[in-house]
């Protein structure tokens, strides 16, 4: 990344072998984009960063699922605000993100941003992708969402410790759909297991996890009986559990989630472990110091609009908002966890 020696000191709690997750928000006051008519990229005649009229925007995965809904989310509010003229969306799903992020490298628009967050963290490590986040420009880190974890409502499992004691006992027998392989969902049924006793060499053989794209796959998956429990946000989850398809069984967060309020925490379940599914946003990696504070003071501005603050209480999105040289510090320790959480429970070596 393109400012990765930056360091901010902030305190975390481990409240498992490792977190993922920062909770939190930090806001640094940066200067505002005003919309004049100062072409889109270009730079003013003082050296500042002029102001940016459009932007393209990148959903490294298929329609429905969260970075799609972030991703629409952020160019719907950037345009009704009119902080940009347009603010197009492509899907580029595939592989944990990794095959946006590819694309991301060979961009050649200044600027773009894509959405990513901790779910491509760990797809990069378990892709083994040869383009990295840190070959990225870090712009703004906007959200955090707690995991939910589902049955169908008919479910044999009555509470989370049912399910994982038939995980352990009957192994591939009980499958549990989720994001892509290595993501946030991934992690946190892998760190469930260690904490019920299975041996981090063991992960892999019992647990039967079922990567998916996103969006109604997961929902399908469940109502057809083809697996028999579910990880997600709360937001691509809560729909469906409020209308009696679905049973929560517990939340990954510390204190329960707005949108679920009757359900427990993982950790009132006795389970100690906290897990967070943060979403941000990047720029290719070659862009020039003015581009990239241009991108930064343009979300930094979308961050204070009344319009952002309803997006995140209508979807349940938790404002972590961490713009700058803040996120890429923040992008470095997270990497450098999940690097160690994969490999404490077996996902890589």
């Amino acid at each position: 990344m393109r400012s990765m020696h930056h360091s901010t000191q902030r305190s975390t709690r481990i409240t498992t072998l490792v977190r993922v997750g920062i909770a939190g928000a930090a806001v640094v006051a940066l200067a505002g984009c005003s919309t004049g008519g100062t072409p889109s990229g270009s730079q003013g005649a003082d050296g500042e960063a002029a102001a940016i009229t459009d932007v393209s925007v990148i959903a490294p995965a298929d329609p429905g699922g969260g970075w799609d809904q972030t991703a629409r989310a952020l160019g719907q509010t950037l345009t009704d605000t009119g902080l940009v003229g347009s603010a197009p969306v492509e899907n580029i799903g595939g592989a944990a993100g990794t095959v946006g992020l590819a694309s991301l490298a060979t961009e050649t628009d200044p600027n773009t941003l894509m959405v990513m967050g901790s779910v491509m963290v760990g797809g990069v490590e378990t892709n083994a992708s040869e383009t990295r986040i840190e070959d990225m420009t870090p712009i703004a880190k906007l959200t955090e969402e707690p995991l939910v974890i589902v049955v169908p409502a008919d479910s044999e499992y009555q509470s989370l410790e049912d399910l994982i004691d038939a995980i352990v006992a009957e192994g591939q027998g009980v499958a549990v759909t989720g994001g892509s392989a290595g993501g946030i969902d991934h992690i946190l049924a892998g760190l469930l297991l260690t904490e019920a006793g299975v041996e981090a060499a063991e992960v892999p053989a019992t647990l039967n996890y079922v990567a998916n794209s996103g969006g109604g796959e997961a929902l399908t998956m469940l109502l057809g009986g083809t697996v028999q429990a579910g990880i997600s946000g709360v937001g691509e989850f809560s729909e469906s559990v409020l209308s009696g398809d679905l049973r929560a069984l517990a939340v990954s967060s510390e204190e329960p989630a707005e949108a679920l309020p009757d359900v427990p925490t993982i950790q009132d379940e006795g389970i100690d472990v906290t897990v967070t599914n943060w979403r941000g946003v990047i720029a290719p990696g070659g862009i020039s110091d003015e581009e990239r504070t241009a991108l930064i003071d343009l979300v930094t501005e979308l961050h204070g609009q009344d319009a952002w603050a309803e997006v995140l209480e209508t979807n349940g999105w938790t404002d972590a908002f961490m713009p700058g040289d803040e996120f890429d510090a923040f992008l470095t320790e997270d990497i450098t966890r999940t690097q160690e959480t994969l490999r404490t429970i077996g996902l890589i070596e």
